[in-house]
């Protein structure tokens, strides 16, 4: 059995859609919380009764959630993000800590609307459902180092997390943020390419997938340059340089160079709307 957490203090969620629930879900496996610490609420019944299914408290009102929680994850909609901070902002007291989530808003929106509580915006993306999440975070001025500790604690649960300064986080949304969309695309196109030339549905997509998972897991666990790994795997005339020489005649890496800096410059639009 897993030991009590040192650190054991209230996490409350401001909407509960797919982001918290992963969260949720990492953080009560890996004990970093018990569930009885966390606490929402959510219009819909449904999800009400997934968040009370945890063992998490479930309140009435989001006022309530902030009054009756330390560290608190703003996890609605970009778009109606300053509005539901303008409304509780009167429960944001100096004690609080106000942990976003949301894409796009910046730190100084965030404290104008919220008042002068603490705050640290995270970038995590979706990969957190299956505990393999990319998350970046950084500092607000007032934020403390326990602060630090609880988000990087938090966030850890459910995959790697990293720390940047404000000013990259476009660019982390173009890249973490956006960048699994991308993946599927290729795991698709790759399981495509296996149907015709032979191969079942079913197996296709399954090598594809296991293909692009493992050569994941190779750049991350061996410290290699994916180059370097590349050039390990083709040799001279043989499939592998046949096909890299059919994906460089389709621009697949500019592609994929382009799809970053188009997001980026979309994140940047809705930042500043």
């Amino acid at each position: 059995m897993a030991a009590p957490p040192n650190d054991v203090f209230k996490l409350g969620f401001v909407g509960a859609g797919n982001l918290a629930e992963s969260i949720t879900r990492g953080v009560i496996k890996s004990a970093v919380l018990p569930a009885t610490s966390i606490r929402t609420t959510h219009r819909r019944a449904e999800r009400r009764s997934l968040f009370a299914s945890f063992g998490c408290r479930i309140l009435e009102t989001n006022a309530q959630v902030v009054e009756d929680s330390d560290v608190v994850i703003i996890s609605v909609k970009p778009q109606i993000v300053k509005q539901v901070l303008t409304e509780l902002k009167p429960f944001f007291t100096k004690d609080k800590l106000i942990v976003s989530i949301a894409a796009g808003i910046k730190m100084k929106d965030i404290k104008e609307c919220a008042g002068k509580s603490r705050i640290i915006r995270v970038m995590p993306n979706t990969p957190s459902a299956v505990g393999q999440a990319a998350s970046v975070f950084c500092m607000g001025e007032t934020a403390t180092k326990k602060d630090e500790e609880r988000v990087a604690k938090l966030f850890g649960a459910v995959g790697k997390v990293w720390t940047a300064e404000e000013k990259y986080f476009d660019a982390i949304t173009g890249l973490s943020g956006s960048g699994p969309a991308y993946i599927y695309l290729a795991i698709e196109a790759l399981a495509d390419g296996g149907v015709a030339a032979g191969l079942t549905r079913d197996l296709a997509l399954g090598l594809a997938s296991q293909t692009v998972l493992g050569a994941a897991a190779m750049v991350n666990q061996t410290g290699k340059h994916p180059g370097q790994l590349k050039d390990a795997v083709t040799s001279p005339a043989g499939t592998t340089i046949a096909g890299i020489r059919e994906l460089e005649k389709g621009a697949f890496r500019a592609s994929l160079i382009n799809a970053v800096v188009a997001a980026t410059d979309r994140c940047r639009e809705l930042s500043q709307s």
